[in-house]
């Protein structure tokens, strides 16, 4: 064996030895890891605790309620392109039943008649993060109470910082009608109104998706 042979051999030797020597202590470390956690568990089975494959949990998506027994039928009809095009799910909620497109991102849900019935089924379902579609501003301010968004079918975003405002009027207007004064109803659905709700619907999902 040549002098060069002899020191490639050694090189060889040392390079097998360090890699046994992390290999033992790679595995002390795991024993002990394994024992440690055993002890928190109170003595469990490790697979119980650390899965071998970990799995990946699908991030939740967004979704959009419509408050549909008073939504106005072309607002329905945005909507149900925008379900297609920016592939979110809507779910209209009503106390009667609904006709929908045969779409997989459009679902219909009807609860039973009464006051509140479908507001509450709303805010009941409703995750942080969801758009709920509504005039009913009580709706509205439950919505903001649990982190979702609430947007009018006219185009008008209610916040955290105009809901007691929108609250004061409509106790206001309510008072009035009781004292017998004729308010008169809202104004009519204005195409102004539908592009008004276009237009923040379509900032709001490039923003939320």
């Amino acid at each position: 064996m040549t002098g060069r042979d002899c020191d490639e051999t050694v090189l060889a030797e040392s390079a097998n030895q360090r890699r046994m020597r992390r290999y033992r202590l790679a595995g002390k470390f795991v024993s002990r890891a394994r024992d440690f956690i055993c002890r928190l568990d109170g003595d469990a089975p490790l697979e119980n605790i650390m899965p071998a494959d970990p799995v990946e949990t699908a991030p939740k998506t967004m979704q959009i309620w419509v408050d549909a027994d008073a939504c106005p039928n072309v607002v329905k009809q945005i909507l149900f392109h925008a379900a297609e095009r920016w592939q979110v799910n809507i779910i209209l909620v009503a106390n009667r039943l609904l006709s929908t497109p045969p779409s997989r991102y459009v679902k219909a849900v009807q609860v039973p008649a009464g006051f509140d019935v479908a507001d509450n089924e709303i805010v009941r379902r409703l995750q942080p993060g969801d758009l709920v579609i509504t005039g009913d501003i009580p709706l509205a301010s439950d919505v903001l109470q649990k982190d979702g968004h609430a947007l009018n079918p006219r185009g008008s975003f209610y916040t955290n910082d105009n809901i007691r405002e929108y609250m004061s009027m409509r106790q206001f207007m309510d008072e009035l009608r009781s004292s017998g004064v004729e308010t008169g109803g809202p104004a009519a659905f204005s195409n102004a109104d539908r592009q008004a709700f276009a237009n923040q619907l379509d900032k709001f999902l490039m923003k939320a998706l």
